[in-house]
């Protein structure tokens, strides 16, 4: 039993420390002994949990898509309108991407890092925008005209923007940039009649933590913490 607790630990630290390594350095330039000293295992512990560095970057992706799932099943069940919703997962997944190394790795790797990745992020995100808009759409809130389909790829097209450009300049990600965002396609997405309920900023500040210093291993406590606490 014992001895299963400290795989299950030694596991999540490689998983925590791959997707610091990935979100700072990239898939390509990242190496195995990189993440193996952040996580403060050897080499050989590694490849014991994870036979490849593409098998560790599939578990750091399942990692952010849960960590996907808790942002949206949090904002899905919590109140507001369909598009309110939407709104406000937008201003969530932002945070997130500033925030958390496990949701910036996990967008990243399938997005500009050619790490061959499922690409189970992206997927969810838009299956995820496309039934928000739909329930919208069904509830009268979408202005006449709007498709579903392309309002979804221009949600979905802005998010990568603002994941891309974010890994640069966490400004892009930052309240009043998103709130920009929404503030110039609302009114182009929603009635008229609706658009006046439908808030453009986040039911809360952002967290606002600042992207660690001090190197890898020196953050994985207050990863695991913000893990713990999703």
């Amino acid at each position: 039993m014992v001895k299963q607790q400290r795989a299950v630990r030694t596991r999540q630290s490689l998983i925590l420390a791959a997707a610091q390594v990935f979100a700072e350095e990239g898939y390509t330039a990242a190496s195995l002994s990189t993440v193996s000293e952040a996580a403060g295992v050897s080499t050989g512990a590694l490849h014991f949990h994870f036979p490849s560095k593409w098998a560790l970057a599939q578990a750091v992706e399942e990692a952010a898509l849960r960590a996907l799932h808790r942002i949206t099943g949090r904002v899905g069940s919590g109140p507001g309108s369909p598009m309110q919703k939407l709104v406000d997962s937008l201003h969530a997944l932002a945070d997130g991407l500033t925030s958390d190394f496990v949701i910036q790795a996990g967008f990243r790797l399938h997005c500009t890092d050619g790490s061959g990745t499922e690409g189970a992020l992206w997927r969810e995100w838009w299956s995820w925008v496309e039934q928000t808009l739909r329930s919208a759409k069904d509830g009268g809130e979408l202005a006449y005209g709007v498709c579903v389909y392309d309002a979804t790829a221009a949600v979905v097209a802005a998010t990568a923007g603002f994941q891309a450009l974010g890994g640069t300049n966490t400004w892009w990600l930052s309240e009043p940039w998103v709130t920009r965002f929404w503030q110039m396609q609302l009114p182009a997405l929603v009635d008229a009649r609706v658009l006046t309920r439908v808030r453009c900023w986040p039911p809360r500040p952002y967290r606002g933590r600042p992207r660690p210093r001090g190197g890898v291993a020196a953050t994985l406590a207050d990863e695991r913490r913000s893990v713990t606490d999703e």
